[in-house]
């Protein structure tokens, strides 16, 4: 190949391999597959490796540097690199406003408005590019010197090595609407003098789960959050450890000038020029507005794809955000508006030992309220011994608390070094705390148990979970009523229930006719209830939701269930020696038996399920996920019908999976099936396929 063909031919490839950079990261598009993507970098990299003079600073192939470095080195910012004040709630927004607004006019104040962005959970960047080629890449640092991470930055696809041509930045401007002050400033720009920018890396969801599943395949610990991993990433010395992180970025502020007028037009510019913006940007004309964005953001927070911890509220117009100037290391025209904490401290008042309905015995600390996730706690549960030997907890610890999946508060650490050496030690009750029968563990168990049947404790989490919505779902019938009907003597097992009549619950406290009436009819409906749902309400030990669904559809009857054997038993898929045991051991029980009796003879009857009375199955061998709200049942009736039909449920998209069934609102499982091409089909394709 000549000399001069190698040159140009290498120049086309790396434009081409640009513009489709672009529309990836910046426009949100794609002309060409990645795997054709891929086949232009290998054949740039060929020919680059047989003429190495034509590789240049802002080849793709110079996305991974050479041999790692032995240190960083440091890098001035030419203006510091400030961080924001936080605000927690809407009064603070308030007030952050009343506070900058006294240090303007009058005129002014009737021109303040708000351009909004995500607070992402990441490591802030400053890139600085001369004759349009990347420079320097550099972390904060302390705001002033920051570390030179050049080469780990060229890694990350998201941020132009080149950028774009004044002319074509122009075209796009035109577009945007930006003023012609600007366009005119873009076409006349020096590239000579640095164009400095700054942004925020970060990792998304999916590849921390990658890299952790990756970790545990190690035998590693996990790593503790996307932001450190990120953080921990760019600071590797070898930036081929770096590249393999897969990382993401941001560009958020434009250091150079352009005679912009808002903070809106910088982002336009930034777009322009070939860096990615976070389209969930908004602009905001008051603050009602930015209170209404952050909101919506935190309702959405979970579907979007990278960690975030707020939104952040600036003043829009350039000039004023310059007048308010700086106050400490923050700027006044700017504030964090955060959302409620997903961890906080507190104090442990006292650890309480609580009765489950299968007499497991469950220590739970005892709080001073605090707020998490926006939600006030008192009380976090401890699991059992074990933990709180892991825990080293002690009654009047400092603790760190969280909300495990944003529902179960639970004691995250202690904070040993704020002790007092008044703390007191706990240890579990041998006996249970409600019917003092001696505590037993079981063999290769960590939680103790009470072993009595007359347990008044175990009775009434019994009950809880006999009416819960997953089981017999009596509606009008909350711990409170069931309470007072225990309390009262009116019920000493759930059967009784079904036999109660108005007269019995008018004299309970907050009972009117209407709405014990109410009540009875809600208890007599369910009377005739699913096979898989009433095996569930049982509470037998070890049997959820999905093992009821299986003994339902092998069994189809409490009688052929009932009479089954233990050997019988074990060799069901999906259920174990432990489960097995659990399951003939409650029916081999008379009190358990007599209880069966009674509830026929109170008038209750499971249906056979769907599965017993249709053959062949619709759906059999076919897997469903389910995602958004439908608008003809509940997620928990459409999965009955899917099970009862021979098919099965999924929590999360794989291979697979068959169908995802999409609804209102769909959240993250519609992006994964569309990622691994899983079929999706709407509420009224669904309902068609069950007809």
């Amino acid at each position: 190949m000549k000399k001069e063909y190698a040159k140009g031919r290498i120049e086309k490839l790396k434009n081409l391999i640009n513009y489709h950079r672009y529309l990836y990261h910046v426009k949100d598009a794609q002309e060409i597959s990645e795997a054709a993507l891929d086949s232009l970098k290998k054949e740039l990299f060929d020919l680059e490796q047989e003429y190495p003079e034509f590789v240049a600073k802002d080849s793709p192939t110079q996305r991974v540097g050479g041999r790692p470095l032995e240190k960083f080195q440091k890098i001035k910012h030419e203006i510091p690199m400030i961080s924001l004040n936080d605000a927690f709630s809407e009064k603070d927004m308030q007030n952050w406003q009343e506070r900058f607004l006294k240090l303007l006019t009058e005129k002014e104040n009737s021109q303040v408005d708000f351009y909004c962005e995500l607070k992402i959970d990441g490591l802030a960047i400053e890139l600085v590019y001369k004759n349009g080629i990347l420079e320097t890449g550099s972390t904060r640092g302390d705001g002033v010197i920051g570390e030179d991470v050049t080469l780990n930055l060229k890694t990350i696809e998201a941020i132009p090595l080149k950028l774009r041509s004044k002319k074509e930045v122009a075209e796009d401007l035109k577009l945007e609407g930006v003023s012609k002050e600007v366009i005119k400033n873009a076409e006349n720009y020096d590239f000579e003098k640095p164009f400095i920018v700054r942004g925020e890396v970060y990792l998304s969801k999916k590849e921390f789960g990658k890299a952790n599943k990756e970790q545990k395949k190690l035998g590693e610990s996990p790593y503790a959050n996307p932001r450190n991993l990120a953080a921990g990433s760019i600071r590797q010395l070898d930036s081929k450890i770096t590249m393999s992180r897969r990382l993401d970025s941001f560009a958020y502020e434009l250091i150079t000038d352009f005679g912009t007028a808002t903070h809106e037009e910088k982002h336009k510019i930034l777009k322009a020029f070939g860096f990615k913006i976070n389209s969930q940007n908004r602009y905001c004309g008051n603050l009602s507005e930015v209170f209404e964005f952050h909101k919506h953001i935190q309702e959405i927070r979970e579907k979007i794809p990278f960690e975030i911890d707020g939104v952040v509220a600036i003043v829009n117009s350039n000039e004023i955000f310059n007048k308010l100037g700086v106050v400490g290391k923050a700027p006044r025209g700017a504030v964090a508006f955060k959302f409620p904490a997903k961890q906080s401290t507190t104090i442990v008042e006292d650890i309480k030992v609580q009765v489950g309905r299968t007499g497991a015995l469950t220590p739970v600390a005892i709080l001073k309220p605090i707020q998490v996730s926006g939600v006030t706690i008192s009380r976090a549960t401890l699991h059992n011994e074990n933990e709180i030997k892991k825990l080293g907890i002690k009654i009047g610890d400092t603790v760190v608390v969280g909300r495990a999946g944003d529902v179960i508060p639970n004691v995250v650490k202690v904070l040993k070094e704020l002790r007092t050496g008044k703390e007191k030690e706990f240890k579990m009750p041998n006996r249970c705390p409600a019917c003092g029968t001696k505590t037993v563990k079981g063999k290769g168990e960590a939680v103790l148990r009470c072993p009595s049947p007359d347990c008044f404790a175990k009775r009434r989490e019994y009950f809880y979970h006999f009416v819960s919505k997953k089981a017999f779902d009596m509606e009008g019938l909350g711990d409170k009523i069931v309470d007072q009907l225990v309390d009262q003597g009116l019920v000493s097992d759930p059967a009784d229930l079904f036999k109660l009549e108005v007269g019995d619950v008018l004299p309970l406290e907050r009972f009117a006719d209407k709405s014990a009436n109410n009540l009875i009819a809600s208890i007599q409906s369910r009377k005739e209830i699913s096979l898989p749902k009433l095996i569930y309400a049982l509470g037998i030990r070890n049997v959820g939701e999905e093992t009821a669904e299986d003994l339902a559809k092998i069994f189809s009857s409490i009688e052929n269930l009932k009479k089954t054997s233990f050997e019988n038993l074990e060799k069901i898929k999906n259920i174990g020696p432990v489960t097995a045991k659990s399951i003939y051991e409650w029916f081999s029980d008379k009190m358990n038996r007599r209880f069966i009796e009674k509830l026929k003879k109170s008038g209750v009857k499971a249906r056979q399920t769907e599965s017993a009375s249709y053959k062949p199955q619709k759906l059999a061998g076919l897997v469903f996920v389910l995602t958004g709200v439908l608008d003809s049942m509940t997620r928990e009736k459409a999965k009955e019908k899917i099970k009862g039909l021979g098919g099965d449920v999924s929590e999360s998209v794989s291979k697979n999976t068959d169908y995802v069934v999409s609804g209102k609102e769909p959240g993250s499982k519609q992006e994964k099936a569309k990622e691994i091409g899983i079929k999706m089909i709407s509420e009224e394709e669904f309902l068609e396929l069950i007809k």
